[in-house]
């Protein structure tokens, strides 16, 4: 089962076209969406959620039409938005007990039981007692994620899950996703950060200013970008000049000089030597180019 998305489009009443023709099949698994600030990521997020509804356009979402059976697609989902608050009077596993209530759980027994395993699962038993708004940012995240996933959902959707976390953290939050993905559910992870998509999905897609403009695996991103970065050795006069003409990537001291990386079709003027990218490298080179390259890998 997948979730199908066709020539799905969203503009506000301001006249902001916020998705442009969206084409998408999201598979079983961690699925990485990838893209700046202002992409259009937390929009189409939401129309997944089915808290907004698009413009024109066709989601299945495991075989539901998404616009004609939302109760039916809300029973299958798991949302974590960006901006997850919680009530500032609950406890840690009260506010988990009130979240397993509005999933349909009616008895209490099987919601004890579920709770303190989601908390067990999560790392939050010990803090169980804590009020949930006094959690640290990285236990929130984990609680955030734990009210989404207490009734078992076959769809998740995080918005934007580490920012904010210390790499510590960060880590942890990737793995208890990825353990999640063990399950045969859909993980759709919205982020800009480029180090969340490499870690954990298998595919992924980027978003540029409303639109796809690239689905397949994060290698096959990375192989495009190969041949187009490049080291350069420069002196400090001339770092400005390298800045104003190439996307800079890293610069380290080396000396009296420094180390400059870039992302480049090529490079004039300068003694430049070929490097292999990164995900980091390919994700700025497609968007400096504005490129729109599909793959079907």
């Amino acid at each position: 089962m997948s979730i199908l998305i066709k020539n799905l489009n969203k503009v506000y009443p301001n006249g902001n076209r916020a998705l442009k023709d969206i084409n998408l099949e999201i598979p079983a698994g961690m699925f990485g969406l990838l893209g700046p600030n202002g992409a259009g990521k937390s929009t189409l997020m939401r129309i997944l959620v089915a808290l907004l509804e698009p413009s024109s356009g066709e989601v299945s979402v495991f075989g539901y039409n998404l616009l004609k059976k939302r109760k039916e697609v809300r029973r299958i989902l798991g949302y974590l938005p960006q901006d997850f608050r919680f009530f500032a009077g609950y406890r840690t596993h009260e506010f988990l007990d009130y979240a397993a209530r509005l999933s349909g759980m009616t008895g209490a027994r099987k919601r004890k039981q579920a709770v303190d395993a989601m908390l067990e699962n999560v790392g939050l038993f010990d803090a169980r007692e804590r009020y949930a708004n006094k959690l640290s940012g990285g236990m929130k995240r984990r609680l955030g994620i734990a009210q989404a996933l207490i009734h078992n959902p076959k769809v998740i959707v995080v918005d934007e899950p580490t920012s904010g976390l210390d790499p510590e953290e960060r880590i942890k939050f990737r793995n208890l996703l990825s353990e999640v993905s063990g399950n045969d559910a859909i993980i759709i992870l919205s982020t800009h950060i480029v180090g969340d998509i490499s870690s954990t999905c298998k595919r992924m897609a980027l978003m540029n200013s409303g639109e796809i403009s690239f689905v397949g695996a994060p290698e096959e991103m990375l192989r495009r970008a190969e041949g187009k970065v490049w080291r350069i050795r420069v002196s400090g006069d001339e770092l400005t000049e390298i800045g104003n003409r190439y996307p800079v990537i890293s610069t380290i001291p080396s000396g009296m000089s420094w180390d400059v990386q870039v992302v480049a079709d090529e490079v004039e003027g300068y003694d430049a030597e070929p490097c292999p990218p990164n995900l980091e490298h390919a994700y700025v080179y497609y968007m400096e180019n504005n490129l729109n390259l599909w793959t079907e890998d």
